[in-house]
């Protein structure tokens, strides 16, 4: 009878550490992770074009290197894929003031993600 219950145990335990391998694989990513990835963000962002001086080629300058940066955090890539978006509108229209208020809108959600990666 004790054997029994052993093996029910053992049998439990494979299948909840079994679950719980399975859970880790839809998981966000490691904060690590996400802490690398703003640090691409931040050399991306200080590449480039000085902002003040050529405010649209800068922008212009942000679109692909942006796109490029690869997380599976759904929250940062969004964030990120807004931005990419943001600057590219910026770039189209020559820096309206609409485009001006998206990318400030953008920055300020990369940077509740990324602290200080967008300045």
């Amino acid at each position: 009878m004790m054997r029994h219950r052993r093996g029910g145990a053992l049998a439990f335990c494979a299948l909840a550490a079994g679950a719980g391998l399975l859970s880790a694989c839809g998981s966000p990513q490691s904060p690590a992770s996400v802490t690398s990835v703003c640090r691409q963000v931040s050399a991306v962002l200080s590449d480039g074009p000085d902002p003040g001086a050529d405010p649209v080629g800068y922008a212009e300058a942000q679109v692909l290197p942006l796109r490029q940066i690869h997380t599976s955090d759904k929250d940062l890539k969004g964030a990120i894929d807004d931005l990419a978006s943001a600057y590219q509108e910026f770039f189209r229209s020559n820096g309206t003031k609409a485009a001006k208020e998206a990318v400030s809108r953008a920055g300020d959600r990369v940077t509740a993600i990324c602290p200080g990666s967008v300045s």
